[in-house]
């Protein structure tokens, strides 16, 4: 168990007034299913965009594991978890890639505004007929001169409708491969960019998604992020930041679900008993705990490893795992215990049960993340 010092409590704690300001109107806007320029301008004002990112560049200079207790309290806090994601993909697809393998031309150039949130984050590497394949994938970039020329599309971007920074990985060698993609900064308005419209979704409606088209976009070479070449090791950095950041603010949501379940099944009646000292409705409240405990453990203790520089493949593919299996789990017990209510979408449970469903197929879907740790046993 990791013990939190005075400031990071203190931080934690002055997150909850916010939180509750971003939850106003969630269900309302979660029907709407369009991002609140409002409610971004108050996660602006509050500061917790630039917590993981260094003071030269108007940051906070926090690590990763307090990044993450933040983002854990902002998910117990905030009801909007389409918003909630939106946060994630900006600070993790843009920001943490620029800090870590921009050069100080991009730093100086483009960090102030990811910190400040003035110029929103998003990151491209899915394509139509690649899904989870991202090593086929066909968006490609030729260099020509002092410039690449991008051609492709992407699809399924968080935050594409909104943002004005897309970090691309392309392919910049025929044959493909692990060495054969990098990694360029893109901004919107760019010739030869254009980004296609909002595309209804299941859930996290209020952090728009939507797909991007390439025809011979011109970018400068001094926008590559890391090396030519070297763009899956920039997604594999960003993709453990990703995991552990995304699925933390879940363990919140999931955090404040059990919560609620706890204090509603000690108040509904059935039959004239509370529902909870019904061993049917108390078993799937106990199960939510479980879920909580065993997420928690080992979000934080891969976090850990992080830090550390250990290898963490097989572990960053079980905490997924069970982060985003534990938060559907968690969800659908919440609209059982709830009954009818939780059926209803004033009571923002159908809701969280729709966004659950998204984090057992982006960041690697669950069968991905089967094949990897059954590759790290030996089994081919």
């Amino acid at each position: 168990m990791i013990n939190w010092n005075s400031d990071q409590l203190a931080l934690r704690a002055g997150l909850a007034a916010w939180s509750a300001r971003l939850s106003e109107n969630h269900v309302e806007r979660d029907a709407e299913g369009g991002f609140s320029h409002e409610k971004w301008d108050l996660v602006r004002e509050c500061g917790i965009l630039r917590l993981p990112f260094g003071e030269q560049w108007g940051g906070l200079g926090q690590d990763l594991l307090t990044t993450m207790y933040l983002l854990e309290a902002l998910g117990h806090g905030c009801r909007d978890g389409g918003l909630n994601f939106a946060i994630s993909t900006h600070m993790v697809s843009t920001g943490i890639p620029l800090q870590r393998f921009g050069s100080a031309l991009l730093k100086d150039r483009y960090l102030p505004a990811v910190c400040d949130g003035t110029r929103i984050g998003a990151h491209a590497i899915t394509e139509p007929g690649g899904g989870s394949d991202a090593l086929a994938m066909s968006t490609r970039a030729v260099r020509d001169g002092d410039d690449f020329v991008l051609t492709g599309s992407k699809t399924f971007v968080s935050n594409g409708p909104v943002a004005d920074l897309f970090v691309v990985y392309a392919r910049t060698h025929p044959d493909g491969g692990p060495l054969g993609t990098t990694a360029f900064l893109v901004e919107r308005g760019t010739p030869g960019f254009a980004v296609g419209n909002p595309i209804p979704k299941m859930g996290l409606r209020t952090a728009p998604l939507a797909e991007l088209y390439f025809d011979e976009c011109r970018i400068p070479a001094t926008n590559v992020v890391g090396r030519a070449g070297g763009g899956f090791l920039v997604l594999d950095f960003v993709m453990k930041w990703e995991i552990l950041c995304s699925f933390v603010i879940n363990l919140g949501e999931m955090e404040h679900r059990l919560q609620r379940c706890v204090g509603y099944a000690g108040e509904r009646t059935a039959f004239g008993s509370p529902i909870g000292s019904y061993q049917a409705v108390s078993h799937r409240v106990a199960d939510m705990k479980i879920g909580v405990e065993t997420t928690r453990k080992w979000l934080y203790d891969t976090a850990v490893k992080v830090t550390r520089g250990e290898s963490v493949t097989t572990d960053m593919a079980i905490t997924k795992l069970i982060a985003s299996e534990q938060n559907v789990a968690s969800a659908m017990a919440a609209v059982q215990i709830f009954g009818g209510n939780g059926y209803m979408a004033e009571y923002g449970l159908e809701k969280d049960l729709r966004n659950a469903v998204a984090g057992t197929i982006y960041s690697g879907t669950s069968e991905i993340q089967r094949n990897r740790i059954a590759a790290m046993l030996g089994l081919k």
